[in-house]
């Protein structure tokens, strides 16, 4: 049937996830940093969504879809009642920042490590590009290989800097477009690559040096490199 139905500008979209969670029927997830349409079904065309958009990157349009389902969206919700942290999209992609300690000033605690990530997603394909985390951070690039084989990794880079992972081999994606977009557009402080010895991990570097150079600021940054036996290489 021809009705009203949202459609969503994915290069205008930020990733901020404030449309998935003002779907109440929850038709909206956010999939690799970008929020899109997932189950037509189950949007009304009324638009709550719309609203909430900071960048206009979601409009009404006529077109074919399958008519709004009253009862899925019902037994939906009903689910999620029972798994809240389910509601409003994909729970993995949902952004948080952990802002109940100081990742500066919190002493290193004796014979009991703690956890340095300061925000979430960290995965570079689910990172928002734009988020509240990234206004004057210290940004941390690492592949994800570095957490298992460097020990410290947590206190020594991690501590008091937006963390961002990722294996461009696993991937097998450029980040460089998005780490551009993030440096671009937040006010990054500092960038560290901490990267494997292994030459896959040459990808990651490349990208961050790419979006470093193709951002148009100058901002310090490092490369640090870590052997596969645990080791900082100089």
């Amino acid at each position: 049937m021809i009705r009203k139905i949202i459609h969503i500008d994915e290069e205008k979209c930020n990733g901020c996830g404030l449309c998935a969670q003002a779907c109440h029927e929850g038709a909206i997830d956010m999939v690799n940093g970008k929020a899109k349409l997932m189950r037509e079904s189950f949007c009304d065309g009324f638009g709550d969504c719309l609203p909430g958009c900071p960048t206009g990157a979601i409009t009404f349009e006529e077109r074919e879809a399958p008519a709004y389902d009253e009862a899925a969206v019902k037994a939906s919700k009903a689910a999620n009642a029972a798994h809240p942290h389910h509601e409003g999209g994909c729970p993995g992609s949902r952004m948080m920042q952990f802002s109940t300690r100081s990742q500066e000033q919190d002493p290193i605690p004796m014979g009991k490590p703690v956890s340095r990530l300061a925000q979430w997603p960290c995965q570079i394909k689910l990172v928002p590009p734009q988020a509240p985390f990234f206004d004057g951070a210290k940004l941390l690039i690492a592949a994800d290989c570095t957490a298992y084989a460097y020990a410290n990794l947590h206190e020594e880079f991690m501590r008091g800097k937006v963390t961002l992972i990722g294996c461009p081999k696993l991937d097998a994606v450029d980040y460089s477009e998005k780490l551009m977009e993030i440096i671009r557009n937040n006010d990054i402080k500092s960038v560290i690559i901490v990267r494997m010895e292994v030459p896959c991990c040459g990808g990651l570097q490349r990208a961050a040096e790419t979006a470093l150079r193709n951002s148009g600021k100058f901002i310090p940054w490092q490369v640090v490199t870590i052997s596969r036996d645990g080791r900082i290489l100089e």
